[in-house]
């Protein structure tokens, strides 16, 4: 018997820009797609009614991601991806904050199905990134997609 299983890994680029447009802090980390996000990827698998991945959200929770998320752990704002694009074996989430949006100390994300509440597909935690409010965000998530 053929036994096989998907692996999905991933990596996040985060990205806080001042008001004139040049990068002021960036940092990559490895992404965790919780168990929620994995039973979304078997649902659309088989074609049901779940919505598709459509918006990324940005907050202040401090806990660690656990595989058993099922929401941020303090959502400062969320917004409809920027883009989200398929190709070969990965998928590309991009989510931006421009000024004025999202303002304050950044340390979590998170990609839903929804405007408000959702199924969440993966969250991170991270160090504070301090968004002022002339500055703007950039999260882009890419997973990949591979047998193990």
């Amino acid at each position: 018997m053929i036994r096989e299983k998907i692996k999905i890994t991933g990596k996040v680029k985060i990205e806080l820009f001042g008001p004139d447009g040049k990068l002021k802090k960036m940092k990559v980390i490895e992404n965790l797609v919780v168990t929620a996000g994995l039973n979304h990827i078997a649902d659309q698998m088989s074609e049901q009614d779940e919505a598709a991945m459509s918006h990324m959200a940005i907050g202040t929770g401090t806990t660690a991601a656990a595989v058993g998320d099922t929401a941020l752990e303090t959502e400062l704002d969320r917004n409809t991806l920027t883009s989200k694009v398929q190709a070969a074996n990965s998928v590309t989430y991009i989510g931006d904050w421009a000024a004025g949006d999202g303002t304050g100390a950044i340390t979590e994300a998170g990609i839903l199905n929804a405007a408000a509440d959702g199924t969440l597909l993966t969250r991170i935690t991270f160090g504070v990134y301090t968004k002022e409010a002339n500055d703007a965000f950039r999260i882009t998530w890419q997973h990949a997609y591979s047998v193990a």
